[in-house]
């Protein structure tokens, strides 16, 4: 099939089937910290299982993210895309049925499996499909509408949640899902990369799963039984990884970006970044919920800001990035959200959105507006253009795991265990020390840049 080009019905419908898909994904990463407190009561859950609630889906989607990439590379961008929508919508039917905690955890890995089959399809078929003159435009209406789907979840979710149930925030999946397929199978040509051969790198994808799992295992339930058992899992499964990448031809993490130093530091501050974003995001719904009294839709709601400040203000942060270089907004972007964090330190009892709220997080999203398209800059231009997409997928994977661990092991680290998210007390004590925690570790990354990152970057070739 001939490439697509811009405004026909054919460019419509794969830009639609791509963001609907991806759309799926977004929304389930914002929906659930509306709705987590809610599922503990009704679950009867415990403080680790909601962070497993959190940290299922993640765990899975950034363990094998790039593997789905890969697979979609070789048996076909379109057919790995459809199967991951299939996936995530069964996963999804489960999510809303499950009966108890546990089957809501398992279920959630599900989904993150059906997500890191799909998520990689959803752009790659438009850089697959579209012709080279109008792929950025493709690529910038799937952005943007995907950034509209990301606001759109914590209305949704808190709607659902407020007049509806919880089980709705998965359930609302399955329609989409339906439509999704249909647009894919009507519209969207099945791709390929020709230069894609070899083997699939399956043991490094089991290897790096097992080595995150076990991590956060033993940081979600430190100073358990289990702990000592479940760390050492995820050391000895992150040096086999290691081993295993440096031996095979065809790896799925190419261990030779590392030695860069620009995409290792890159890559490092994205890990501090977005530990940061995922325990603030975590911790100030429940903030809002347990000890201000905000029901799940002001409490999704309360976060916008950081959402609108991305929608319109990205874009300029990567064109003051272009102009002056990636070293000063990736050191004062995270600097800038460092002092919004700290700003929240004063939601309460007594919040009041609009001024404990809303300021900072203004704050926060200017910050992170200003770094994200430098970031993402900075880790392409590091890396031979022949191996720009895995370079970018790693860096996705980074930002995932990031949120992940700091998820894992910061309730812990803060004094919360079991129930103590349902005592306002307990939990307000335990917020202000994670905000502390998430505006250190973010100075750490803007230090990190400042030392590390390049005045200026290379400007990688366009895609032929």
């Amino acid at each position: 099939m001939s490439a697509v080009a811009w405004g026909t019905p054919s460019a419509r419908g794969i830009v639609a089937a791509a963001t609907l898909g991806s759309g799926l994904t977004l929304l389930d990463g914002t929906v659930v910290n509306v709705a987590l407190r809610t599922m503990g009561e009704d679950l009867d859950a415990s403080l680790s299982q909601l962070q497993w609630i959190t940290n299922g889906y993640l765990l899975s989607l950034a363990s094998l993210i790039l593997l789905g990439g890969s697979l979609g590379d070789r048996l076909g961008r379109r057919r790995v895309f459809l199967v991951g929508t299939v996936w995530f919508a069964l996963a999804s039917l489960l999510c809303g049925l499950a009966p108890t905690a546990e089957v809501l955890v398992l279920a959630r890995v599900l989904q993150g499996i059906g997500g890191a089959l799909l998520t990689p399809g959803s752009l790659a078929m438009i850089q697959g499909a579209f012709r080279a003159e109008d792929r950025s435009r493709a690529i910038g209406a799937w952005s943007g509408l995907g950034g509209i789907a990301a606001a759109l979840g914590p209305l949704v979710g808190g709607l659902l949640v407020d007049h509806a149930s919880w089980r709705w925030i998965f359930l609302i999946n399955l329609p989409l899902a339906a439509l999704t397929v249909w647009l894919a199978l009507r519209w969207v040509p099945e791709t390929r990369d020709p230069r894609a051969h070899g083997r699939f790198d399956l043991p490094g994808a089991v290897l790096a799963s097992l080595a995150l799992a076990g991590t956060t295992w033993a940081l979600t339930d430190a100073g358990g039984a289990v702990t000592p058992w479940a760390a050492a899992l995820g050391l000895v499964a992150a040096v086999a990884f290691v081993v295993v990448e440096r031996r095979t031809r065809e790896p799925m993490v190419p261990l030779g970006l590392f030695a860069d130093r620009t995409f290792s530091a890159a890559n490092l501050m994205t890990l501090l970044v977005y530990a940061a974003l995922g325990a603030i995001l975590f911790f100030l719904v429940l903030q809002l919920q347990t000890v201000g009294g905000y029901g799940a839709l002001a409490a999704g709601l309360a976060t916008l800001p950081i959402t609108a400040c991305m929608l319109f203000l990205a874009a300029r942060g990567g064109a003051l990035g272009e102009r002056i270089g990636p070293r000063i907004p990736m050191t004062f972007g995270p600097l800038v959200m460092a002092a919004g964090t700290l700003w929240l330190l004063v939601v309460g009892p007594d919040v009041v959105w609009w001024r404990d709220v809303a300021p900072g997080l203004t704050v926060f999203g200017l910050g992170l507006a200003l770094m994200v398209a430098p970031l993402t800059a900075t880790v392409l231009a590091a890396a031979p253009d022949e191996v720009a997409g895995v370079a970018s997928g790693i860096n996705n994977a980074v930002a995932r795991a990031g949120s992940l661990l700091a998820v894992a092991a910061l309730p812990m680290a803060v004094g919360l265990a079991g129930d103590d998210y349902r005592d306002p007390a307990r939990l307000d004590t335990a917020y202000g020390s994670a905000m502390v925690a998430c505006a250190v570790l973010l100075v750490v990354g803007g230090v990190v840049s400042w030392f590390t990152i390049p005045a200026r970057v290379r400007t990688p070739a366009p895609a032929a």
